[in-house]
């Protein structure tokens, strides 16, 4: 007898739908899987045929043939178990075939037939969603999570008897159900922390605020014990909750990432700060046949912070080059292309040299000049090239330090940060982009007027100060000051303000800049 069921194939944040079909016909007793599963997938027929048996039901003693449809396609993961199970159960006539019509099935089984929890929950019951479907079952304590989805229903399980119970109509079992294994999602700890606290830096204080407001990438650049890393970390604070469109896609990519979405959407834009021993695969995302989102997929529509950059491996910081100005990242297999969104906003946080103490006022460098050359090239010329902001850091003082803080708490920040992405949005109406530092270079230069003294930029670009993407990014920081400031076309101070960002002047330079 044949019978099939429905699951969900996961390439990148897609989801693919695939049939799973189950035929039971004479021959051997022996269980054949086909259709490109890989290790786990292929090892779902014992804990299939142990979680049937365990369930109070009999795994055919036939040959039986489950066949992963579309055949093409490369299946990976754990998550097709209560699918197989249900098909197998369904040829065996144990469940109704028509009780499985436009029903997506998700969920890895245990051997005593209860269902695991599985990564990719939301982006799987989207796909479903968007197919057609009208139902998708799933394990218990993930239920939640698929009922984001708007127009599907979601059958939350905690067993496979219950699945059986519960399509054939008759009294669901009580079944305690296998907990969650919880991962707090980037940025969850970061809700106390507020602008207030950092003492000094004024100058580095409004540069964040500018970074904010039109989402520009940061260098931050400076001696030890600065405040680099606790401005870096207050960022998120400034920035505006995620739109439902972005928090949706967000969530996707969390849910593919393994963490935790009982709470619902990402609501908060998320910051991701890796250790500087991270890899290629786990910065970027990878895996041997299915990618996984790495760590700028999961700062999709936040903060990436790279604390101590020169200390990544140098093709670590390079693989950043494509996504920074794509704003996607595209993994390719020898079998498939898989594609996660990656606009991320890169802040970078670096020593002047080894010891951290080069090119600073009253202290004493002692790394030789070629070490200290070297530790600066760490980061390559294009990586630089792609932030808008650079800002050096000097040592804080015994009278800030006495005289603590009374800067601005991060909510007042916050509300210039909205009022001016306001302006922007109004000024972005109809193009793709929300933010100046989206607004690719010949829709800056052809559609918006040229801010006031753009020629401070012509003239640096002519003199070898500037590339070329630095002019673009100079308006950009220049129409993000204006907005800040409520001015409807940059000033010439705004773009000589821009100019000495983007080239990382001293602080107490900015002034003579625009002079």
């Amino acid at each position: 007898m044949l019978a099939s069921t429905w699951s969900v194939a996961l390439v990148g944040v897609e989801g693919r739908m695939v049939q799973v079909e189950a035929d039971i016909g004479g021959g051997l007793p022996r269980t054949v899987l086909v259709g490109l599963p890989d290790t786990a997938l292929y090892q779902s027929r014992d804990r299939c045929k142990a979680a049937v048996t365990n369930s109070g039901h009999t795994w055919p003693v036939a040959l039986l043939t489950i066949n992963l449809s579309p055949a093409t396609l490369p299946k990976a993961g754990s998550h097709y178990d209560l699918a197989i199970a249900a098909a197998v159960l369904a040829a065996s006539g144990v469940i109704p075939l028509e009780a499985l019509s436009r029903t997506a099935l998700l969920g890895e089984l245990g051997l005593d037939g209860r269902l695991r929890p599985v990564p990719g929950v939301l982006p799987a019951t989207i796909a479903a969603a968007r197919a057609g479907f009208t139902r998708v079952v799933v394990p218990l304590r993930q239920a939640a999570e698929a009922s984001l989805v708007d127009g599907v229903d979601v059958l939350g399980l905690a067993s496979l008897s219950q699945l059986v119970a519960e399509l054939r109509g008759e009294p669901v079992p009580l079944v305690d159900p296998v907990e969650l294994s919880v991962v707090a999602a980037p940025g969850d700890r970061l809700g106390a922390l507020d602008l207030a606290d950092v003492v000094g830096q004024e100058e580095a204080k409004w540069a964040l605020e500018v970074a904010a407001a039109g989402r520009h990438h940061m260098f931050l650049h400076g001696p030890p014990g600065a405040g680099k890393t606790m401005l870096a970390c207050r960022l998120p604070g400034l920035l505006p909750d995620l739109e439902p469109v972005d928090a949706l896609e967000v969530s996707a990519v969390h849910s593919l990432a393994g963490f935790d979405l009982s709470g619902g959407l990402v609501a908060r834009p998320p910051y991701v700060d890796p250790h500087h021993s991270a890899s290629v695969a786990s910065i970027v995302g990878g895996g041997p046949r299915v990618a996984r989102p790495g760590a700028i997929s999961c700062a999709h529509r936040g903060v990436l912070f790279l604390d101590e950059a020169p200390e990544f491996a140098p093709q670590v910081l390079d693989a950043l080059r494509t996504p920074l100005e794509s704003g996607t990242v595209s993994i390719a297999r020898s079998e498939l292309n898989a594609r996660f969104p990656a606009a991320f906003q890169l802040v970078l946080a670096a020593n002047p040299c080894p010891c951290g103490m080069a090119a600073t006022p009253g202290a004493e460098c002692t790394c030789a000049p070629a070490s200290v050359r070297r530790y600066a090239e760490k980061i390559s010329g294009p990586v630089r090239d792609r932030v808008d902001i650079v800002q050096t850091f000097l040592p804080l003082r015994r009278s800030h330090l006495r005289a603590g803080s009374d800067g601005e708490p991060s909510l007042r920040v916050a509300e210039r940060v909205r009022e001016a992405r306001g302006r922007q949005r109004a000024r972005l109406a109809g193009t793709p982009w929300r933010t100046n530092g989206e607004v690719p270079g010949p829709h800056l230069r052809r559609h918006l007027p040229p801010p006031h003294g753009a020629q401070l930029a012509w003239d640096a670009l002519d003199r070898g100060r500037l590339s070329a993407r630095g002019v673009d990014k100079v308006f950009r920081l220049a129409w993000t000051v204006a907005d800040l400031a409520g001015r409807d076309r940059p000033s010439r101070d705004d773009t000589a303000l821009a100019v000495a960002m983007r080239r990382g002047e001293q602080p107490g330079t900015l002034a003579r800049e625009v002079g």
